[in-house]
């Protein structure tokens, strides 16, 4: 079963959804550089409202008035700065507790270093370097009580042969120093465009398959490909995905139907949006050979 959850990239009234999804139990999605700075700040309210849900937010991305305060606070410089991206241990300490102040949490429920990939351009070795001294910091976080998991958000690190699961279960397992790590999550895009991992996990390998074996928690990203794929997904694909659906449910559906995938993240702005993708979710998934007939017309078209 996959649970509908709230991502805050793209939503344009936060505070509203926020506090939608809170209400529904959903899980919310967020960054420090998202809706230009402000999402975690106006998540907040929702947040305290109900003291039990659940957020993942992230550190990596930030904003130039973010940058500007980190240097101020000695944890970057300004070429750094100027860059807009950054996982030094020193920044991301720092921003870990400006997360939790944000969020007006003690404790995050999911820390997610934001396109890691960002950090080394092709260089697969240093990149490994980067991720294993982030995961120390967090796991130092975790050990404070400041977290209780972490994970990556990527979007084409697996794709690119960046990382794997095992990669990352393995940096974790060193900079925690045991097997008993905190590495929790992975965060990737899966829809009918970014078809690869769906692929991949319908044969039992990839990022999705691995993450699950590992007993990661799986959340899909980007499912309507930024809003696009409900304009150009006709009558009868939806038709041969589950009749009866519009066009966003039959792609949504799709998504939450692929094995491994545990959370399918969507920013649905008003009531609405955020309904008919409820109902979508909560159809019994697609079984794996209606997935292959699906992910086969796609390929060959």
């Amino acid at each position: 079963m996959t649970d509908l959850a709230l991502g805050t990239y793209r939503c344009r009234a936060i505070p509203e959804a926020a506090a939608r999804a809170a209400a529904s139990g959903a899980w919310i999605d967020t960054a420090p550089n998202y809706a230009h700075g402000r999402a975690q700040r106006d998540l907040a309210p929702a947040l305290a409202a109900h003291p039990g849900s659940r957020v993942s937010t992230k550190a990596g991305f930030f904003t130039a008035a973010t940058g500007a305060d980190a240097v101020r606070a000695h944890v970057l410089d300004g070429e750094r700065a100027a860059t807009g991206h950054c996982l030094a241990p020193d920044y991301l300490r720092w921003q870990v507790d400006r997360n939790r102040a944000e969020l007006g949490r003690t404790r995050l429920d999911l820390m997610l270093l934001h396109n890691p990939e960002r950090a080394h351009h092709g260089n697969r070795a240093a990149l490994h370097d980067t991720l294993r001294a982030a995961f120390a910091v967090l796991e130092e976080a975790a050990a404070a009580g400041h977290l209780t998991g972490y994970g990556i958000a990527t979007w084409h690190g697996f794709a690119d042969g960046l990382f794997t699961v095992a990669d990352l279960l393995a940096l974790a397992a060193d900079a925690a120093g045991t097997r008993a790590h905190h590495l929790a999550a992975v965060q990737l895009p899966v829809s009918l465009v970014m078809l690869d991992p769906l692929l991949q996990a319908l044969d039992g390998h990839g990022p999705i398959a691995d993450a699950a074996s590992a007993g990661l928690t799986v959340m899909a990203s980007a499912p309507l490909h930024g809003g696009e794929l409900p304009t150009i997904t006709g009558p009868e694909l939806a038709d041969l995905i589950r009749p009866g659906l519009t066009p966003t449910q039959a792609c949504l559906l799709t998504t939450a139907s692929c094995p491994g995938v545990t959370h399918l993240l969507l920013a649905a702005s008003s009531a609405p949006h955020w309904e008919e993708a409820a109902v979508a979710v909560a159809q019994p998934p697609l079984d794996t050979s209606r997935l292959r007939e699906i992910t086969g017309v796609l390929t060959s078209a």
